[in-house]
């Protein structure tokens, strides 16, 4: 169980750090709402210590060190380790999927550009669809189907991100729209760092991602009524307010340079209202065929860790350590100052 203390930091962590998934949260049920706000600080946190730090590379092996002790049952003096350390416990969490997340975050220490929407979702499987397959644990589903939807809604979620943030992250030196639309687009990524302007190039490019989002929305949706009845609203609320900042990049004419996409109060009250009113059609309506549509080739790995009942090995011990210790390894030898690192890990 989760200490009362530290379930209160967790949940005003999310509150006021990430609005949208705390206002979509309320549709849980409670045995899914607090072990979800736990999770979410810890990633959120995690997110934040890598992303608001000059020093980057020393943050993610800080995290490493972090996730090794959780699942080693010592987590750090820290609320949001110790509550996720009781999820991890109480539901069997496979470290797969935490261990996917840190290596998204490695790639951004790594400053790692994509060369193609592939490589994109590549990194939106491990920082969001994760983070979705950790969800459908804690509900307590690891039904291949259903883990193959939630990771479409994260990485559909991770598009819809990257589209409002394409100004913000630029000015921060930051690219993440696939290299070859830029090219296609005859941009080179200097010179859109140096003068990242809403041109109608841009502006495609931000609709096309959208639009990708947008698939995998459709496809998220299918896999909710395989999802425990009373976690549904929630789940259903986190598409809808996620695709509505969408909708605001839209109407802004998919300029996400000049301004940052938010939307209001009332309409996530009206998407939560939609929310519970999609739940009750879905109880009456036969299920989509999409549902049984295969994983995403980038998001297959998780939903194979996922599925597994119970934890597999220690945290970087199976499965794809061998790409994780070069990641690690390039990683400790540019702390040290005795390597380069950019582009792919070894």
């Amino acid at each position: 169980m989760i200490d009362p203390r530290d379930m209160y930091y967790c949940r005003s962590a999310i509150r006021h750090g990430s609005l949208s998934f705390y206002t979509a949260s309320r549709l849980l049920p409670a045995s899914v709402r607090d072990p979800a706000l736990a999770l979410y600080a810890f990633c959120r946190g995690a997110d934040d210590a890598v992303d608001l730090h000059d020093e980057k590379v020393g943050a993610v092996l800080r995290l490493r060190d972090r996730l090794d002790d959780i699942y080693a049952g010592r987590p750090a003096d820290r609320p949001e380790d110790r509550a996720f350390a009781a999820v991890v416990d109480q539901f069997d969490m496979p470290a797969a999927l935490p261990e996917a997340l840190l290596e998204g975050f490695a790639w951004d220490a790594m400053e790692r550009r994509y060369d193609t929407l592939s490589g994109v979702t590549d990194y939106a499987a491990r920082v969001a669809a994760a983070v979705g397959a950790m969800m459908t644990v804690l509900m307590g589903v690891r039904e291949a189907n259903a883990l193959a939807r939630a990771c479409d809604l994260g990485v559909a979620m991770q598009l819809t991100n990257i589209a409002r943030d394409v100004g913000e992250d630029a000015r921060a030196g930051r690219i993440y729209l696939p290299l070859d639309w830029l090219d296609e687009a005859g941009l080179s990524p200097e010179s859109f760092l140096a003068d990242p302007l809403p041109t109608p190039e841009v502006r495609a490019m931000i609709k096309r991602l959208l639009r990708e989002a947008d698939r995998l929305y459709y496809r998220a949706e299918a896999g909710v009524p395989a999802l425990p009845r009373r976690a549904r609203p929630g789940i259903y609320a986190a598409r809808f307010v996620y695709a509505g900042i969408g909708g605001a990049i839209e109407r802004n004419g998919h300029d996400s340079m000049s301004y940052r996409a938010h939307t209001s109060k009332s309409q996530k009250v009206g998407w939560l209202g939609q929310s519970i009113l999609r739940t009750g059609v879905s109880m009456v309506m036969p299920g989509s065929a999409v549902l049984y549509a295969p994983p995403l080739t980038e998001t297959a790995f998780l939903v194979e860790a996922a599925a597994h009942t119970t934890p597999v090995g220690s945290v970087w011990g199976e499965g794809r350590a061998g790409d994780l210790v070069g990641i690690f390894a390039a990683l400790e030898a540019k702390s040290r100052g005795s390597g380069p690192l950019e582009g792919d890990p070894v």
